[in-house]
């Protein structure tokens, strides 16, 4: 198992050029019609019903590890805290390698996810800087790094719900039938990826963003999407980080601006 990680990070760190990524994390709010006899249970704070889907995604935009359910009395920021993948990587199953040095430094970095600022920043969990920060900036940079590493699955929520139409309006579904459908959609996508007979179907040239030094292509379920109205963000969380998070941060933002740079990260 360490060494499928491995593999993972090193397929972002060929295609994303950010280093010890073993997947980018996010999550949905999936919109449902009022469940029956169900109370408040799945009315969020946002004033809809609806179940929250966890995603992690490698770099070649296959699904990982899917949660799918997360009643919305937790808050967004509870998400990941209530899943099985923080339970399975407190407790070390997720078998994951030991920490890696980077390359020209002496800088030593778990493997970790990457993920937006609604995720909390850990020794697992890389987020960007909080802030606007001054082009050519450190910061500036790391946070478009990441940004770079993380649009994967941005990408693959994306996808879903331009070619699974049932994801683009509430679904008329009790929780239970919606949650059987949102993974059912899941394991289609990854099939339909991983075929040779289905992959230039589902997902031809120009699906995906696209970059070409620093210009970004936008892909085309971005035009699809115009309607989309049913696969919502979550709502970013304030929260204290591990300060070994922070030096983590700082160290992996220090060897993208000065050891593993792109030519044109700079002017981003």
């Amino acid at each position: 198992m360490p060494e499928k990680w491995k593999e993972v990070s090193a397929e972002f760190m060929n295609m994303w050029n950010f280093p010890n990524v073993i997947g980018a994390l996010d999550g949905k709010h999936i919109m449902l019609q009022a469940p029956f006899n169900t109370g408040s249970d799945f009315f969020n704070y946002k004033e809809f019903f609806s179940i929250v889907m966890l995603a992690l995604v490698d770099a070649s935009y296959n699904f990982m590890f899917v949660d799918v359910g997360t009643q919305d009395r937790i808050s967004d920021g509870g998400v990941f805290n209530d899943s099985l993948l923080k339970e399975k990587n407190d407790n070390e199953s997720l078998n994951l390698p030991p920490p890696k040095q980077l390359d020209g430094t002496n800088y030593v970095i778990p493997y970790h996810f990457v993920a937006d600022t609604a995720f909390p920043l850990s020794n697992h969990i890389m987020k960007p800087y909080p802030g606007q920060h001054p082009k050519g900036s450190t910061k500036r940079v790391f946070n478009y790094r990441l940004s770079r590493a993380r649009c994967i699955v941005e990408n693959v929520f994306g996808i879903l719900a331009s070619v699974f139409r049932v994801l683009r309006k509430p679904m008329l579904l009790q929780p239970e039938k919606a949650q059987l459908v949102v993974m059912t959609v899941c394991l289609l996508h990854n099939f339909l990826r991983k075929s040779q007979n289905s992959v230039n179907l589902y997902t031809p040239p120009g699906t995906f963003d696209t970059e070409v030094d620093g210009i970004i292509t936008p892909g085309r379920w971005r035009r699809d999407n115009s309607e989309m109205n049913s696969l919502l963000p979550l709502t970013i969380v304030g929260r204290r980080s591990q300060l070994t998070a922070h030096t983590m941060r700082d160290q992996i933002a220090d060897y993208c601006v000065n050891v593993a740079t792109l030519p044109w990260q700079n002017g981003m």
